[in-house]
């Protein structure tokens, strides 16, 4: 007769795990607000053609090899700065308030790419026209695909530049210090603690965020972006070091109490400045009302 399997992790298992294992599990909010990375296979794929391009390089001779070896080199260098242009456009519309990437990093890609397709051209067939077809054809292709660096700031209309300077080197510092949490973490080898520096690491984005949109209060959130950030990538080093010698169960319990202990600060932070926010809209709604009725506009 057939029986039900069983075990550990089955529904009605009498050695299931803990409430405390399961709290900590990986669970679908841990994904929440996770975006796919715009630096993917369309963008990966074109660090083939400069391998290409040098390997068919090899019995051309010296010139001929030099000659490629400077096309995959441009080829190489556009792939590249394309990647890092995909991921700072895509950090730039995740944000409200942001300034313009300093430098186009997309459009010297596409020219990279011209400039690499010509070379590339000139060794198969030597002379002007067919290289700077090939390169403004590759050129206008990748602009086509990839298109153009945001240009221009967006939510920038009447913020202090001076304050937001402040909160660009405060928000650099903060996410440095998330991601040398990062790091620690995976030197100890933990996919539960892994999983809860990451749910931290969403809560301190959101904190951020606020303060990205409201350079006001930088002030009131300098602390927990500096030194609890600072204070708990000193406490993740440490936990890497004790837990990836000893798998110290005490040392795995205390960070993760830690990590819940800043998570609600920082929450509750972040709920206090979204409410001061409210608090100023709401004095101005008042004010602008008031002066509506002395100039003897009635509100219904």
């Amino acid at each position: 007769m057939a029986q039900r399997y069983g075990g550990k992790y089955s529904p009605d298992s009498s050695d299931s795990p803990s409430p405390d294992d399961t709290q900590e599990r990986i669970t679908p909010r841990h994904y929440r607000g996770a975006r796919v990375d715009r630096a993917g296979a369309r963008s990966n794929v074109l660090f083939f053609p400069p391998i290409l391009l040098a390997a068919t390089s090899l019995g051309d001779g010296a010139a001929g090899l030099a000659t490629g070896l400077l096309g995959a080199g441009a080829l190489l260098l556009g792939a590249w700065l394309l990647r890092d242009g995909l991921r700072a456009e895509a950090a730039f519309d995740e944000r409200r308030v942001a300034r313009r990437p300093a430098i186009p990093r997309k459009i010297l890609a596409a020219g990279l790419a011209g400039v690499g397709a010509g070379i590339a051209a000139f060794t198969s067939e030597p002379g002007l026209v067919a290289p700077v077809i090939y390169g403004v054809a590759a050129t206008v292709l990748h602009l086509g695909a990839f298109g153009l660096d945001p240009l221009k700031s967006k939510g920038m209309e009447g913020v202090d530049t001076f304050q937001q300077d402040r909160v660009a080197r405060v928000v650099d510092e903060a996410e440095s210090y998330l991601a040398e949490m990062d790091d620690a973490v995976k030197r100890a080898g933990d996919r539960q603690v892994e999983a809860r520096v990451e749910r931290f690491h969403q809560k301190v984005g959101e904190l951020i965020r606020t303060v990205e949109e409201d350079p006001r209060d930088l002030t009131a959130a300098r602390r927990y972006l500096g030194v609890y950030l600072m204070g708990a990538r000193d406490a993740a080093v440490k936990f890497a070091d004790i837990y990836s010698r000893t798998h110290d169960s005490g040392a795995k319990s205390n960070f993760m109490m830690l990590l819940t202990d800043l998570e609600e600060g920082f929450g509750q932070k972040n709920r206090k400045l979204l409410l001061d926010n409210n608090a100023d809209l709401t004095v101005e709604i008042d004010v602008l009302r008031d002066r509506l009725q002395r100039e003897g506009v009635r509100l219904s």
